[in-house]
């Protein structure tokens, strides 16, 4: 058959080379970001009661009562505002079909949405799908900073959305009070939705709080909020997530939600509402991942490598040039292939492969790997 392909310049993710690659070779694997360590003892213990009770069947389309709730009272928490546990809150099968589902139900073709570079790879290609044009705007690096005003003068009639993230995948950095303030004085008053991917939302370090559109009154009412449990509980495999909107915009996200997805996972929503109850299991986190990304900074801090700044996420980036001048994909492969670690190349979130010399590694991992890949990095 002939086959009219819509994403024609699309292949297979970087996540799945580099994971396949590492495995093939046996490497330390600080690609993708997935924790080598478990999840708490209690969160297993909660899912398997929840299997057990016979709570097995469809879950309500929007999630589980019980777990809106629950994140309804985060929110409250970290934000100081308000969503509606019934009309403002949905479970989604992970952050990406959040995401997804977000531009499915508010981009039409010929619209724009601006998106700022490097970028999770999975925001363009919804985009391209739906007939809208990506505009890519590249953060300056190397603190990888938002130009307000080259985005005001990119935003035209055309523009529906922008999309931002924070803390940022893959430079490891977030967003200021003043950057959210700029946005919103951006889109007040336009026709313009935010979709803030906030998936690090509890992991922003050095006693900092995290930006979320939610605290900024005006700006939360043109903005949908994407958010990931398999961060913060660290069950990157359960694909659970959820989204918040105001009510006008939640109503839309559903009709498209109940036929992509329909239910989400029904004991392990419950299990989350149990566990998550107890503020310190999200809390905490920020803590727990800046002690590892401190430790991993220690043990490389004698290397060739240039330690790039981190302030959020579990994603610590290196610059190399002192080393190679390869293009960063290729010395992330050698490095697979010859020195067994495998890591991310910056170029890959580029629509235009930029290469800042740039390598991610994800610092997710028990101390014994870090320990490992340091041992690797030093001896580079």
């Amino acid at each position: 058959m002939l086959i009219n392909s819509k994403l024609p310049n699309v292949g297979t993710t970087i996540f799945t080379t580099m994971g396949a690659l590492a495995r093939e070779h046996n490497a330390i694997n600080l690609s993708q970001g997935f924790p080598d360590f478990g999840c708490d003892a209690k969160l297993l213990e909660l899912a398997i009661k929840h299997m057990q009770n016979g709570l097995n069947q469809y879950a309500p389309m929007q999630g589980v009562i019980q777990l809106r709730e629950t994140i309804a009272e985060i929110i409250s928490t970290c934000y100081n505002t308000n969503y509606h546990p019934d009309s403002e809150i949905t479970i989604t099968a992970g952050a990406t079909q959040g995401i997804y589902t977000a531009i499915a139900a508010f981009i039409n073709k010929g619209d724009e949405v601006i998106v700022f570079e490097p970028a999770y790879d999975c925001y363009i290609p919804a985009i391209e799908l739906h007939g809208a044009k990506a505009i890519s705007l590249q953060l300056s690096y190397p603190n990888f900073v938002i130009n307000w005003d080259e985005v005001k003068q990119r935003i035209n009639s055309n523009t529906r959305m922008i999309i931002i993230n924070s803390p940022h995948n893959p430079s490891g950095t977030t967003l200021t009070q003043n950057d959210l303030q700029q946005l919103e004085s951006l889109v007040k008053d336009k026709n313009i939705i935010v979709l803030s991917d906030e998936v690090y939302e509890h992991m922003a370090f050095d006693d900092q709080a995290h930006q979320s559109v939610a605290r900024f009154p005006s700006l939360k009412q043109q903005s949908i909020i994407v958010s990931s449990f398999g961060k913060t509980v660290h069950t990157t495999g359960w694909k659970i997530g959820y989204v918040a909107a105001p009510e006008y915009l939640m109503k839309e996200f559903r009709k498209v939600h109940q036929f992509l997805v329909f239910a989400v996972n029904h004991p392990f929503q419950l299990a989350l509402a149990d566990f998550l109850s107890q503020k310190k299991n999200y809390l905490e986190l920020k803590n727990f991942y800046q002690q590892k990304r401190d430790l991993f900074r220690k043990l490389i801090s004698s290397s060739r490598f240039k330690i790039e700044p981190c302030t959020g996420t579990y994603f610590q980036l290196l610059n190399y040039s002192s080393i190679t001048q390869e293009a960063d994909t290729e010395y992330a492969i050698r490095l697979t292939k010859e020195s067994k670690l495998a890591c991310i190349p910056l170029s890959v979130f580029y629509t235009k492969n930029t290469d800042h010399k740039l390598l991610r590694f994800c610092f997710a991992k028990k101390t014994e790997t870090l320990e490992k890949a340091a041992e690797v990095i030093n001896k580079l």
